[in-house]
């Protein structure tokens, strides 16, 4: 039970945080690109 809670916090964080990614991509996209240039 508790590996399953661990891993449903993991995918529930790491889907958070893509949409973040994604919300601050849509508002600075050159900001990401120099970001994934480095």
């Amino acid at each position: 039970m508790a590996f399953e809670m661990s891993e449903y916090t993991k995918q529930n964080v790491l889907a958070q945080a893509g949409t973040a990614m994604l919300a601050q991509a849509n508002q600075r996209p050159q900001t990401i690109l120099k970001l994934l240039q480095q």
